[in-house]
């Protein structure tokens, strides 16, 4: 399987690196880290960040609250259906779309690739649909119109599965290669999975979504996290607890494993920068 790493997304909140850790100007730079995967079964994307009506009508799909925060750029060139073109390849092939999570920068573009299966928890759609996302950014976080056209969804029980490196996996996922696994990591929101590709060398990549936001929160036993970040973290948390101990958890995988998998978020940019050269 060839993967590309693709940002799917520019935000740039104030604060710059008291939010991101690096930049000198104002203005911070984070990233929508999404993947795209060649296989036999054809392109899969792992995430979809904002899609293009995102970018040619911001409201009613994206709150005002989080436009107003997270200041996203909106660029049609960094929507995955522009990205999949311009690697030559027909939207269309994309067949099969796996989503940590419902969160409105996550699966802005679903419905992009109408004709695409769309994997996720049951967990995470259950709560999604309710607008159980926390007291203050549930009813802002998920927007229905976002995926209220996608027809063909699979659904995977949260947690009891083969393990996977000391955590719960969701394995064979309906027609997807059996190198491609849904990992439970609960704690930013109710249903959050990461994703775990077998890579051809024989090692894994694991897409950890928003279980951690900074590469300084995993890698090492002595670990950190701008402020900015670190509250808005706490913001969209719907239970710190879990959350904590799946970021120790991914921080003992990054340790003692290191060798075997890499570990990244979904928005951190030296992450994707990293990762974007090397592919």
């Amino acid at each position: 399987m060839r993967i590309h790493h693709l940002n799917c997304g520019t935000c740039c909140p104030a604060g710059g690196r008291l939010f991101d850790g690096t930049s000198d100007a104002p203005l911070a730079h984070l990233v929508c880290h999404c993947l795209l995967v060649e296989t036999n079964q054809g392109l899969v994307l792992v995430d979809t960040g904002y899609g293009t009506r995102e970018v040619d009508h911001p409201r009613p799909r994206l709150s005002p609250f989080f436009l107003g925060l997270n200041n996203p750029q909106l660029r049609a060139a960094e929507t995955a259906v522009a990205q999949v073109r311009r690697l030559g390849f027909d939207p269309a092939d994309v067949r099969h779309i796996v989503i940590t999570h419902l969160d409105f920068d996550h699966a802005g573009g679903l419905e992009d690739f109408p004709h695409a299966t769309v994997h996720l928890t049951a967990r995470e759609k259950e709560v999604a649909d309710a607008g159980r996302g926390g007291a203050f950014v549930g009813t802002r976080r998920y927007r229905p119109c976002q995926w209220d056209e996608v027809e063909n969804w699979r659904l995977y029980p949260f947690g009891g599965g083969e393990r996977w490196f000391g955590f719960d996996a969701v394995r064979d996922l309906e027609g997807l290669p059996p190198e491609i696994l849904l990992v439970p990591l609960a704690g930013h929101t109710w249903g959050h999975a990461g994703v775990a590709i077998k890579a051809a060398d024989g090692g894994w990549l694991l897409h950890a979504g928003d279980a951690y936001f900074y590469r300084g929160e995993v890698g090492g036993e002595d670990y950190s996290c701008p402020p900015g970040l670190r509250g808005y973290q706490r913001l969209m948390e719907v239970d710190r607890k879990a959350r904590l101990e799946n970021q120790r958890r991914l921080r003992a995988l990054s340790i003692d494993h290191g060798d075997q998998v890499r570990l990244f978020c979904a928005h951190d940019v030296v992450e994707w920068e990293l990762l974007a050269g090397a592919a």
